[in-house]
């Protein structure tokens, strides 16, 4: 592979244009206006990655939002008598298989549920949706009838199982008989943040019933600074007012006791209680019972489009990079042209002088280049330097191109 191939290419960053362009009337509007775009640009990019931290900062803490959960409930019937007649055919116990259980009266409760759908959002935002069993941290379905007559279990248990446990869409519960039944069923719901129940001490203080810990930490302390309970002095103490005096139990407690002071006034959650009956002897009801129940959950729809400001994509990157680097070489030629420029002028306004002033510059870059100097003992003599044919020897030539090429990479990445 070629050395020069294989060696990286140095990347210009440098987009500002001389100043002196501001003192030429042809330019001097124009460089205005591209030195504004380019602080415009450099306060755009400080707002950028500002919001790109703080975004990064709300996907740490997981944004959530309250969606509404519809849940229905409905039962079937089977082996009733006004479905397969008391009189004639195979009715009776002629027409009861007790092994595989046909014939024999039984009803089926159907728990489901299903998110209820954001309205006008756009078809790209849309997430599948949770399972119903998701939501649900316990559930407990107790039925009121008589256990001697009916022994085969009136309360049933459906705690969260392992994560290896597949996702429902509802539950089933199927029991024999013939007689009116009342059910009570008891849901734990899973949210996210969880939520806790304030007690009534706390509660009517700050007004909640029910919120997650840091929602009931935020809620006092914006309590605290619309009183002004905040001590004027030392700002970690916090001031008792005649409500939360009994809350405190004294005139105060310190900014880092308040987390430990709500979870006093914490307890779970009161769980979701559903009445339902269920009568086998008439036609069950076409259209099901529905309950709709608020519940807080991750918001994966905004999160994703949180995700995607922060993640910039690698074509516009790309983008982006070229545009930059063409700025950076346009800045670059601007710079080089403004350098011959300088050169040229001075040549023009005084050529002898200027010819003067260009050998004294490289005489003193040539004893750099050697290692030279008066202070290193001048191995290359006064008198050698005056005489025109010493610049004429073959190895200066060299040393001014080398100096030159130096002396051009140094203002190159300058």
């Amino acid at each position: 592979m070629d050395p020069l191939k294989a060696t990286k290419k140095r990347k210009l960053t440098d987009k500002a244009v001389p100043n002196a362009f501001l003192q030429v009337p042809e330019f001097a509007e124009d460089s205005k206006m591209y030195q504004s775009l380019l602080e415009m640009e450099k306060r755009l990019d400080w707002t950028m990655m500002r919001k790109k931290v703080e975004v990064q900062d709300a996907l740490a803490r997981n944004p959530t939002t309250t969606r509404m959960l519809r849940i229905f409930l409905s039962h079937t019937v089977s082996g009733q008598a006004w479905q397969v007649g008391e009189s004639g055919g195979d009715g009776g116990e002629a027409g009861v298989n007790f092994e595989t259980g046909q014939g024999i009266p039984a009803w089926s409760l159907k728990i489901e549920g299903r998110l209820l759908e954001i309205p006008n959002q756009r078809s790209r935002d849309r997430v599948p949706p949770r399972k119903f069993s998701t939501f649900i941290k316990r559930m407990v379905v107790e039925l009121d009838r008589d256990p001697a007559l009916y022994p085969d279990g009136n309360i049933m248990e459906w705690p969260r199982a392992s994560n290896s446990q597949p996702p429902l869409d509802g539950f089933t519960v199927r029991r024999t008989g013939d007689q009116p039944t009342r059910i009570r069923i008891v849901i734990h719901l899973e949210q996210t943040p969880e939520q806790y129940k304030v007690s009534s001490e706390l509660g009517n203080i700050l007004g909640i019933k029910e919120d997650s810990r840091i929602g009931v930490i935020h809620t006092l302390w914006n309590y605290i600074k619309i009183h002004g309970l905040q001590d004027k002095v030392d700002r970690r103490r916090i001031r008792a007012d005649d409500y939360l005096r009994p809350i405190f139990g004294g005139d105060g407690i310190t900014f880092q006791q308040l987390p430990e002071l709500v979870n006093r006034y914490l307890g779970p959650p009161d769980p979701i209680v559903l009445h339902y009956t269920v009568n086998p002897g008439v036609t069950p009801p076409e259209r099901p019972a529905a309950w709709d129940i608020e519940v807080k959950m991750e918001d994966t729809s905004l999160k994703s489009r949180m995700a995607a400001t922060v993640h910039t994509s690698k074509e516009s990157a790309q983008d982006l990079g070229k545009l930059d680097d063409e700025i950076a070489l346009i800045a670059q030629s601007l710079h080089n042209s403004h350098t011959k420029r300088l050169f040229l002028q001075e040549f023009a306004n005084d050529p002898a002088q200027f010819i003067q002033t260009w050998l004294a510059s490289q005489s003193r870059d040539l004893e750099s280049v050697l290692g030279s100097g008066p202070s290193e003992g001048a191995t290359i003599r006064a008198e050698e330097l005056r005489r025109s044919d010493f610049f004429r020897l073959p190895w200066v030539e060299e040393a001014v191109a080398v100096q030159e090429g130096m002396r051009l990479a140094s203002k190159g990445m300058q």
